[in-house]
Formats: C-alpha cells, structure tokens, sequence
C-alpha cells in the first residue's frame, strides 16, 4: 500500500521478530518488509531493498547489534532503532546506540498487562513513525496517518493553571523546563555540556524508557560541569543541578516559599508519554509563572505545545528549537504554530540564551 513507512525487523529471536511485525503492522502507516535474525541476512536484505526504518536488537550471533550499526551507518545510513532488553539491566547500551548513529532507543516487548501490552504498542509505533521523519536522510515526505487513539490531557494529572495566582510571584531564582524527544537526547548534550557549574536550575522530560533515564543522566553528569541527574521525588531544583525525569513516570515542578522541588508521580499516558512534557510545563505554569523559562526541543509529535502556551501565559519566557537543527520537528512546529514561543532559536544559541535569561 503507498504511502507506509516500510520496516525492517532485525532480531535472532523468531518470536520477537513476530511479535514486533505484529505491533507495528497494527498501525495501518506502517508496513514490515522483511525481518532477518541477524546482520548479514540484514546487509542481504537492504541491498534488494532500502528499508525507511529498522529495529535492531543488540545480543545477536555473528555480530552484535552496535557493529552492525556502526557499519551501517557508514556505508549506507537509515533510521535503526535500537530495540533491546539490556537496559533492563542498567547499562551504558543506550549511550553506545546513540553515539554511533540510532534515531531511538526502546525496550523490546514482553508480555504482561493489557495495559502494558497497550502502551508498549503505542511507544513502539511512535517511534517508528519519528524515525521515519528523522533528518539522518531525505523522507519521502509521503503522508502518515493520524493514531486513532485517544490522547489524554495534562488534566489527567492536574488542574490548569490559574493565572495570576500569588505562588507566581517573582523570586530570585529562575527554573529552566525542558522538553524534548526523537534526538532529544544528543542535542541535550550538547546545550547542558557548555553550560557553566553554575547554570540555572534545570527539569527536564526527555522521552524515554525506565532505566534508561538513569543511564542517560550518569552519561551527562561526567559530561557536563552542572550535576546532573535522574529526578527523585522531593529533589530540590537548585543552581548548579539538571533534574531528568525518570522513564514511565511523570515529573511536576513544585514550591515551598521560595523553594522549587519535583514530585515524580505514576499516572495515565498524557499526550501518549510517560513522562509528559505537557504535565512538567503545566506544572511551572502553576508554581513557577514568570519565573521559569521553558524550551521545547526536536521530537515528533505535539507534546508540550499546549504547556508552552500555558507557561508563556503565565508569564515564562518560552523558546522553540527551530527546524534546521530539529531532528524532527514536530513539537516545536506545533508550539510555534499555537502561538506558544517567545523565540525561535537553533540548538547552538539555547545554552546562551538559557543564561542570558536565567541570570538577568
């Protein structure tokens, strides 16, 4: 059927590869073209036929997943998915997927809950469909179907904010909220790595599965000069730290007096994410308002467009990556198009202006 995005499934167990070809052949945009059980009945498979996007495990035989990538990327680069069970385990897995070139990092499917099974399905597929739109290469630029699902609101996990409400009041203290997705997590190195030691404090929600936060964070935190690390409930938001909020679990900023702290709370899927940007955004419009300064960055799809508009009628500066340094700009487009950004600025200017506005 023209117009789906075609899919190479790669993976050594058969019945992964069926279960994967299953979740994603449920999205009428996606179609699977093949599957291979490892990479050099994947390298067979590409030369008759390009695929749009591929899922990739890591553990195969005759080479592991992160060679073939690396491989892959330099010869003849497409959208991988790096599709695994090792970050279960904690390991630096992802942070070596990222490094040597794939657009996403997700967990395989297991079985378990309806529930479970229900939203593992609505990750994965959306994650191909970023994929698809990545700026690793030319897309087709052929249409993709809207997701029939229902997509829940930041009202299912708290209130809108009311503006003018005195817990806005000015402090001296600024809190940066970030959000972000598809590429999110390269560019996020790249803006908190040249900031200073004491750099405004910074939340962050970056799509991305349990356990692979806390990877992400000890990445960045032997990166960067700031402290950096995966959100605790009650953990002070202060000069100097970068809070990221845990995978499957949602982030709001929170006051006591002049005091900013997150809440890391379970809860629905909020604009289909777990954590939500649209929930962490809400939230500083509620207790932050003009003090905080909120930033969406590269990902598909519209979380955190309406929280940005919240947050700038609260009074929040607000920015909006721009489309050239976007990986995939879908998020931004949509804060843009409501009206929700203050500025639109590429990559290399947000760590600039994340001081300029959080030390004036």
């Amino acid at each position: 059927m023209p117009g789906k995005i075609r899919v190479l499934i790669v993976d050594d167990s058969a019945s992964v590869r069926q279960a994967m070809t299953e979740i994603l052949e449920s999205d009428p945009a996606i179609e699977v073209m093949g599957t291979a059980s490892d990479p050099y009945v994947a390298a067979r498979r590409i030369q008759q036929e390009v695929p749009d996007v591929i899922t990739l495990d890591v553990e195969m035989p005759r080479m592991d997943g992160i060679t073939f990538l690396r491989k892959l990327m330099a010869q003849r680069p497409v959208p991988v998915i790096i599709c695994s069970s090792l970050a279960e385990a904690g390991t630096e897995t992802a942070a070596q997927a990222w490094e040597a070139g794939a657009v996403e990092v997700i967990l395989k499917p297991r079985l378990g809950t309806v529930q479970f099974l229900q939203e593992s399905r609505i990750r994965i597929c959306d994650v191909v469909k970023a994929a698809a739109h990545a700026r690793l290469r030319q897309f087709t630029g052929r249409p993709v179907p809207r997701e029939p699902e229902k997509k829940l609101t930041a009202d299912a996990m708290m209130p809108p904010p009311l503006v003018g409400h005195n817990a806005m009041a000015r402090t001296t203290e600024p809190v940066i909220c970030i959000g972000a997705s598809t590429g999110g997590t390269e560019s996020l190195r790249q803006v908190l790595q040249v900031l200073p030691a004491a750099a405004p404090a910074i939340v962050i929600v970056q799509h991305m599965p349990e356990k692979f936060t806390e990877a992400f964070a000890r990445r960045l935190n032997g990166l960067c000069e700031m402290e950096v690390k995966e959100a605790e409930d009650g953990d002070t938001a202060m000069r100097g730290r970068v809070l990221i909020a845990p995978g499957n679990h949602h982030m709001l900023l929170q006051r006591s007096g002049a005091r900013y702290y997150v809440a890391i709370k379970e809860g629905p899927l909020v604009s289909r994410h777990r954590p939500s940007v649209d929930v962490l955004f809400r939230s500083a419009a509620s207790h932050a308002g003009p003090n905080a300064v909120g930033i969406i960055m590269t990902g598909m799809g519209d979380d955190g467009a309406r929280g940005l508009l919240e947050m700038r009628k609260a009074g929040a500066h607000t920015i909006a990556q721009d489309e050239a340094s976007s990986v995939v700009f879908g998020m931004p487009k949509e804060a843009i198009a409501l009206g929700a950004a203050d500025r639109v600025l590429p990559l290399d200017m947000l760590a600039a202006e994340i001081l300029r506005v959080g030390n004036r």
